[in-house]
Parts: C-alpha cells; sequence; structure tokens
C-alpha cells in the first residue's frame, strides 16, 4: 500500500468526526503547556511510565496519583505502581523519583530556543527517556514538531511502503531519519507532526489518546 493511499485517507478523516478529535487533543497539549511545572512534571512521568507500556495505563496511573509523582516515598511509589499492574514498576519508580531534582522541567524546557535542543536534553539527563518519551513529553506540553516513533506509528510506516522495516532499536541517527519521512508526509497533508501523529496512532488503534 502506497504512501498516496495513506494521504488519501488522512485527508478524509480531517473533515470528519476524528478531525474534530484530533483538534480538540491538540488543544489540549497548548492549553497543557500553558500550565506550571507541577503540571509539566505530571506529564513527564506519565511518558516514563508508558515506555514498554501502554497510554492507557499511563493515563490511569497519571490520574490517580497526580502532584503525588513529586512527594510520594520510593517504595510507596513503587508499591502503587505494581499495584496498577505496570511491568517495570522497579525501574520505573526509580526514573521517576530521580526526575525529582528537575521538579522545575518547565523552566528548564522553554529556555531551550528550539524543540529538537529540548529533546536533546531530556535524552541525556533524565531516566527512561529516549527520543520517542522525549518527543511524546513534548508533544503533550505544546510542541508541534516532533515524530513519537511508537511500535503503531512504525507498523503503518512499513505498511505505507515509508519505510522498508520496523527496526527493532532505534539509535538517534535511525530516528531522526525516520522523522524526516515523517515531516514530508506532514507537509503533504498539511498538518503539523504533533497532529499527525493522532492521525497515524489512529489508524492503528482506532482511538485519540494522549
Amino acid at each position: 500500500m502506497s504512501s498516496t493511499a495513506l494521504v488519501k485517507t488522512i485527508e478524509k478523516l480531517k473533515s470528519g468526526y476524528v478531525g474534530k478529535l484530533v483538534a480538540k487533543r491538540a488543544q489540549e497539549f497548548k492549553d497543557m503547556g500553558k500550565r506550571g511545572n507541577e503540571s509539566w512534571f505530571s506529564e513527564l512521568c506519565f511518558c516514563i511510565l508508558t515506555a514498554n507500556s501502554t497510554a492507557k495505563l499511563g493515563m490511569k496511573i497519571q490520574r490517580a496519583l497526580g502532584s503525588e509523582f513529586l512527594t510520594i516515598p520510593k517504595e510507596e511509589l513503587r508499591s502503587r505502581l505494581r499495584g496498577f499492574g505496570h511491568r517495570f514498576y522497579n525501574k520505573r519508580s526509580e526514573f521517576i523519583v530521580s526526575a525529582r531534582k528537575f521538579s522545575g522541567i518547565k523552566d528548564i524546557i522553554t529556555k531551550f530556543p528550539k524543540a529538537q535542543l529540548a529533546r536533546e536534553w531530556l535524552v541525556e539527563n533524565v531516566g527512561g527517556i529516549g527520543y520517542k518519551e522525549a518527543s511524546h513529553f513534548l508533544r503533550n506540553v505544546g510542541f508541534d514538531g516532533l515524530a513519537i516513533l511508537d511500535r503503531h506509528i512504525l507498523a503503518l510506516m512499513r505498511e505505507h511502503e515509508l519505510i522498508e522495516q520496523a527496526p527493532r532499536t532505534l539509535t538517534r541517527r535511525r530516528y531522526l531519519k525516520i522523522e524526516e519521512k515523517l515531516k514530508v508526509l506532514a507537509e503533504k497533508v498539511n498538518l503539523p507532526l504533533a497532529e499527525l501523529d493522532l492521525y497515524l496512532w489512529y489508524l492503528k488503534t482506532g482511538e485519540v489518546l494522549k
């Protein structure tokens, strides 16, 4: 199946119910960007939790804990994550507690002149955050120009011959190379990468989540 068919499918979705859902979600990201450090830190923890897990589980835990991500003792956090059924409750609790040294995350991120530079800082400094998770976090706090290359997106790209195969591991070089391919697609459908991701994710999952 070619990328031409994918462009047509996205254009059709843009004019219907899915388009309205995507616009609503995109506005929620912009609104989140206007909130303070505590909300941004909660969103960072959500993205740490979704790595090798699911967005739905991450959202469930985020709703339950909220601002407690900043204060809950490590062992209690570990126990809570285990209780929610998170497979990697040990490592994720360590990452979240370690990230508390960046509790002023909004103040840090907004000093960068470009989202790409903020992403590099996140990958280098925050445990549990790779390029996918950093891109996810930045998209969720209002940045438009980064691709979230999760397994659903990569599978869809392979199906539509945008890539030959979904790589087992994503090095920085591979990530940026595939991201460039999505930028070309985004231009064809006149969408920022942040919104294109939502359409592609919908095509694989039938949902428009954050």
